[in-house]
């Protein structure tokens, strides 16, 4: 099994909404910096689902740093 572990920045605040079922998801996108030869930008597209989207939603913003793990 792999893990993947992210530490970044928002690009723009969560955007919230909820299924046809009712369930709650966030989505946004994540900056994360790394440097190998050069400075360099990747962007990684992450949703998130229930009590974890409304807590995105409430407290994230542009520019917030924030860790993943998957």
């Amino acid at each position: 099994m792999n893990k993947v572990i992210l530490i970044g920045n928002l690009t723009k605040a969560p955007e919230c909404g909820k299924t046809d079922k009712g369930i709650s998801f966030a989505k946004f996108s994540l900056a994360v910096g790394r440097k190998f030869n050069k400075e360099e930008t990747d962007f990684f597209s992450v949703v998130a689902w229930r009590g974890l989207a409304e807590l995105c939603f409430k407290y994230l913003d542009k520019g917030s740093k924030i860790f993943c793990s998957f």
